[in-house]
């Protein structure tokens, strides 16, 4: 398992080197920084102080080898337009952008798996064929109107949620967190509930099938032969075999969710990384470079983390990996 284990993260840091080259290499095609920063009527000479400031003036492998020199440190310059580190900037926004992913999964996994459930057990019941359309209508509502949809409903017309914003806060280990708060529960429910329904109906479909091609292996008919319950044949043996698929795609849609809410944090106006992602990416260089850059290593991270619960799960993995070795 070791020798697995290795080779992944192995494979990974190759990934992100190659995520970190192609990058810097579009980014730096992306255009001129000061024709952006600096107003029209900015002469060439202060064009040129602007470049040689920030070191734009260097050839492309010079700007990336100081540029992978300091990201190595934790150094992934300062902002164009703010002046700040970028990776403070990313740090202030990113227990938003954290909390509201979390939340949006744990509603995702608490509805759509029971649901999937229900509907492979008891296929042609009428519960199970009103959540197989329901989760139609999820995955093909587009997540701008639902979220504007859920805002105008219980925000505006009921007013039982607040519409925009974040709420009250509380502040542990030097990071904000709204979900320490009541308030900010009641701030976070609709944006979170506008980005889990799409994970719920995807979640519910892949349950519902991986355990319907399940219960009907022969290693389900020895189960019922000896007398099993039929809790006992779906949650202990069915579901351990459907474990795999879904600890896949949750991780895929966890990683998605904190890199790319940007329209569910522009609409609620929460403020998270997909909200600074909004506001700087014609600006800001350096911090478009160091999110996609840290978006990228999220997503190998959750991937590495899912390689791990494989092995876990499944002992053939294991053993593919020690004959693969050997």
């Amino acid at each position: 398992m070791l020798s697995f284990l290795i080779r992944r993260f192995l494979q990974s840091l190759l990934s992100l080197a190659l995520i970190t080259i192609l990058v810097f290499t579009v980014m730096f095609a992306a255009g001129d920084p000061a024709t952006i920063l600096l107003p029209q009527t900015a002469s060439d000479r202060d064009k040129a102080a602007l470049r040689e400031k920030y070191g734009l003036d260097k050839p492309l492998h010079i700007q990336f080898v100081r540029f992978v020199s300091r990201a190595v440190r934790g150094d992934f310059g300062d902002s164009y337009y703010q002046g700040r580190p970028v990776l403070s900037l990313i740090a202030e926004r990113a227990p938003a952008t954290i909390e509201l992913a979390c939340v949006s999964m744990l509603i995702s996994l608490l509805f759509g798996v029971p649901l999937g459930i229900l509907a492979a057990v008891r296929p042609k019941g009428w519960p199970a064929r009103a959540a197989m359309w329901s989760s139609m209508i999820g995955i093909s509502l587009p997540t701008f109107w639902l979220g504007l949809l859920l805002m105008m409903y219980f925000g505006v017309k009921l007013d039982w949620l607040p519409a925009m914003g974040r709420g009250e806060t509380r502040a542990v280990g030097g990071s904000n967190w709204s979900v320490l708060t009541i308030d900010g529960w009641r701030h976070i429910l609709l944006p979170a509930a506008t980005l889990a329904l799409h994970h719920v109906a995807m979640l519910m479909r892949l349950v519902r099938s991986e355990l319907l091609d399940t219960l009907q292996a022969p290693f389900i008919r020895v189960c019922r032969a000896r007398g099993l319950s039929p809790a006992s044949v779906v949650g202990r043996h069915a579901m351990r075999n459907t474990l795999i698929p879904i600890v896949t795609v949750t991780g895929v849609e966890f990683g998605q969710l904190l890199a790319f809410s940007v329209v569910t944090e522009t609409i609620f106006q929460w403020p998270g990384l997909g909200k600074l992602l909004i506001e700087s990416i014609f600006v800001d260089r350096p911090l478009v470079v160091a999110y996609l850059m840290l978006t990228g290593a999220v997503f190998l991270a959750i991937n590495f983390a899912v390689d791990m619960v494989y092995a876990l799960i499944d002992p053939r993995i294991r053993l593919s990996a020690k004959g693969e070795a050997a």
